[in-house]
């Protein structure tokens, strides 16, 4: 697959529905919470655009555009991007230890090298059934990927979350999911949050890093009332960020309280995912998407499918890697 760089110049979802205003924003109550304005940072026009992670080694935004088969590899410092083009949808991408990004497709994970274009497959899980897709996932602290899938046509309960370690194993972690999305760790290593996006809920679980498990599932939030949980990042703090698909907005949350405590508005409909990124991280970097939007709102939010990015006052945390050490 041939790579060309763009100059600047300028899912992962479901068609869900919420409550919005004539602005085609979701309605949300008016809570003391901290607000900050996102601005756009690289224009662009994805269908899907997800997956959002910054690599801390090349000082790049790397993201994907599920429905257009495509990742990308943006230098935030002068907004230069890598386009890399792809024969399947992919559902997300983490930085590998060994300089090489694993991508999530269709049909399997795969080793990609970034010069040369060519793949290797990791795995394909046994389970992963026809019309199943790969869906949004990141790296655990020991390096091992969760990731989980999604049915083409959305229908409840037919996905899956694998972990895949390094050599190569897949393991089934949870069944019956229907858009698996927004996973991250705590800082102890000790919690794993995690979204399937229609339940409209934050799952949390007690995670053991030296044996990869999970146990004792219990809810952190539900959304309802704000649009639908999509990607999300966790700061250094240990507070949440999480995207709203149908809902305009990043919601940062206290994971002690389970509350709201601020909320990023952004210029698009779908929010998607969100990584800290930046020399210091604490640019928080946002994706969007066009799907699932009218004509009228395409209109009112001409960015739509853009990254933004706003400046919150945290910092994030590096990514981990896949299979390192």
């Amino acid at each position: 697959m041939k790579s060309t760089i763009l100059a600047v110049g300028l899912l992962a979802m479901a068609s869900c529905t919420a409550p919005k205003t004539s602005e085609g924003e979701v309605q949300t109550p008016q809570d003391d919470i901290q607000r900050w304005e996102a601005v756009l940072f690289y224009e662009d026009k994805n269908e899907l655009g997800e997956g959002a992670i910054w690599n801390h080694e090349t000082n790049e935004l790397w993201s994907v555009d599920i429905e257009g088969k495509k990742w990308f590899q943006l230098d935030v410092s002068n907004k230069s991007q890598l386009v890399h083009q792809l024969d399947q949808r992919i559902g997300t991408i983490v930085p590998a230890a060994d300089g090489r990004a694993v991508i999530a497709l269709e049909d399997g994970v795969y080793y990609y090298d970034p010069e040369t274009g060519q793949q290797e497959l990791i795995v394909r899980p046994k389970q992963h059934g026809e019309k199943i897709r790969f869906n949004d996932g990141k790296c655990d602290p020991s390096g091992r990927l969760w990731v989980g899938s999604m049915h083409q046509d959305q229908i409840s309960d037919a996905a899956k979350l694998y972990k895949i370690s390094g050599d190569g194993t897949a393991e089934q972690m949870l069944d019956s999911v229907t858009i698996s999305n927004g996973i991250v760790w705590s800082s102890d290593q000790k919690t794993m949050y995690y979204i399937d996006t229609p339940d409209g809920k934050v799952r949390v679980f007690d995670y053991d890093d030296e044996t990869g498990t999970i146990s004792n599932e219990r809810s952190l939030m539900d959304f309802t009332a704000y649009g639908y949980p999509d990607g999300s990042t966790i700061d250094a703090e240990n507070n949440l960020w999480v995207c709203l698909w149908n809902g305009n907005k990043v919601l940062q949350i206290d994971t002690e309280s389970g509350e709201i405590i601020g909320e990023v508005h952004i210029p698009a409909h779908n929010i998607t995912s969100c990584a800290f990124g930046g020399e210091n991280l604490d640019s928080l970097f946002i994706t969007s998407a066009r799907v699932d939007m009218s004509e009228a709102e395409l209109d009112s939010l001409p960015h739509a499918g853009s990254i933004f990015v706003a400046v919150p006052g945290v910092k994030g945390v590096k990514a981990n890697f896949f299979g390192q050490e």
